[in-house]
């Protein structure tokens, strides 16, 4: 099973395909995906990479964390699970208060 990582400080001129490419140097990608903003559709500065192996992700991190890629030192490393986030009420108003 592969391991996804999380790569932060991507240039805005990055895509999927892009991401890909410099990936497969350590090893087989099995999904690339640079995270857009909804509305504009622009580059929100990170991105995932699943590698095909736990082995091939360890050494995309010693290969890329704080490297050069297209002019931004790339962070990267092991990706945590999503968090769930209330929904709900955006007021947060002091109705209740007295």
């Amino acid at each position: 099973m592969g391991q996804k990582l999380y790569v932060g400080n991507l240039p805005y001129s990055a895509n999927d395909d892009s991401l890909r490419e410099h990936f497969a140097q350590a090893g087989s990608v099995q999904s690339a995906t640079v995270i857009t903003d909804r509305m504009s559709g622009r580059s929100k500065g990170f991105g995932f990479v699943e590698m095909g192996s736990e082995k091939e992700a360890q050494a995309a991190i010693e290969m890329f964390n704080g490297k050069d890629f297209q002019g931004r030192n790339l962070t990267v490393n092991e990706a945590r699970p999503k968090e769930e986030r209330p929904r709900g009420s955006f007021g947060g108003g002091q109705r209740d208060r007295f």
